[in-house]
């Protein structure tokens, strides 16, 4: 009986197979593309315009017009436009309202300098289309196309989650959007000097690649926070003042990604004076980023540690190509009643090469905590015998 309706399907037209994929749930019906080379082909074709770049926005405002939400395979769910000497802009749209813009295709690193300013909250597009993108995900903007992406993203006034990575140039990004913005991931613009937020409903922010200077004009509170700078600074100026509004943004995150040398740096030369009256009440997954896995080089995490009294989870990852700021003294928080981790279960080492390094810092983190010791597994993925190190 199986083979008999594998036969049917085969012998059954791509009109016929598409007509039935599209009463599928959109995330359903794109895990058809697993069956078969045909079946993904019907996801795969892509419709292939050519013109100027001035021709660009409108392309992909009536592409996504045309697009039909409740017939995905009724028009192709991708666009490559070509323009300028055999460059290419690949517009896809994905499952769950996300639109992929990839400026990748055919470019060349041109490593001029650009800003970026988007605005969220508007709508200009001639074309409407009535699906309501939520996500969108930039790559590889350049000098020629930022301009571009500009027009695109300021008119996608439902925007929610926005993804700008490996932007080769861009020094200046400004975002705003008062309502609608709710998650924002930069990764890897190595050369971006300047971050303007101008956004109060943001609440994740990712980041990795150089410090630039951070200004979040308005006041938010971030639930969940990467801020992966182990590559260091990108402007050589920046002081623990300069940190201060980041640090107020994550001050009641619930997940955080912090470097050791930032915390030592821009965070602690702001809250030491106050003998640890700022603590971070609502930690419960810390991921702590080190370039040294001996014992003697998590003074900067013990303090840290004492400022989570929520903690649950924490994870330590060694890279020995991590940014080393300069050593200061950091001595011990003065007593607090938040001194020892009453809630941590879990406690995991990334990267580390010395398996007595890890017995070590294991042994230090214990007499943080009060009550049940928690779970420690190493590098290598087994779990050390916590009762044996007490």
């Amino acid at each position: 009986m199986e083979e008999s309706v594998q036969n049917l399907f085969r012998y059954l037209p791509d009109e016929i197979l598409g007509c039935i994929v599209s009463f599928l749930p959109n995330e359903y019906a794109l895990e058809t593309s697993l069956i078969s080379t045909r079946w993904r082909d019907l996801w795969n074709h892509v419709l292939v315009k050519h013109g100027t770049m001035e021709d660009i926005t409108g392309a992909v405002a009536e592409f996504l017009a045309n697009f039909d939400e409740l017939d995905p395979l009724k028009r192709p769910c991708k666009l490559r436009f070509h323009f300028a000497d055999d460059n290419a802009l690949l517009a896809a749209i994905a499952t769950n309202s996300k639109l992929l813009l990839d400026f990748s295709y055919g470019m060349k690193k041109i490593e001029r300098k650009y800003e970026l300013r988007f605005k969220l909250d508007k709508q200009n597009f001639t074309y409407h289309s009535v699906f309501l993108f939520k996500s969108l995900y930039l790559k590889s903007l350049s000098y020629l196309t930022s301009e571009v992406a500009s027009s695109i993203v300021s008119n996608l006034d439902h925007l929610e989650n926005l993804t700008i990575t490996d932007c080769c140039g861009l020094q200046s990004l400004f975002i705003e959007s008062e309502s609608k913005l709710h998650k924002l991931t930069i990764l890897d613009c190595l050369q971006l000097k300047s971050l303007h937020l101008r956004t109060s409903k943001l609440k994740s922010f990712r980041y990795r690649g150089l410090l630039p200077r951070i200004w979040p004009e308005s006041h938010f509170n971030l639930c969940h926070a990467i801020l992966d700078f182990r590559q260091g600074l990108s402007c050589r100026d920046l002081s623990a003042q300069d940190f201060d509004e980041i640090l107020l943004t994550i001050k009641n995150s619930e997940v955080l990604t912090l470097c050791e040398w930032t915390f030592e740096t821009l965070i602690w030369p702001s809250i030491s004076p106050s003998s640890g009256s700022f603590i971070f009440y609502k930690l419960k997954e810390l991921w702590w980023i080190d370039n040294h896995e001996n014992e003697n080089s998590i003074n900067a995490l013990i303090s840290f540690l004492k400022l989570c009294p929520a903690l649950e989870q924490l994870v330590i990852t060694i890279d020995r190509n991590s940014y080393s700021a300069p050593q200061s003294n950091l001595g011990s928080i003065q007593a607090t009643k938040y001194t020892e981790l009453e809630h941590l279960k879990l406690v995991k080492f990334k990267g580390f090469t010395n398996p007595i390094a890890e017995i070590s810092v294991a042994k230090i983190l214990i007499q943080l905590v009060k009550g049940k010791p928690p779970k420690i597994e190493t590098s290598s993925g087994s779990n050390l015998d916590v009762a044996i190190m007490q």
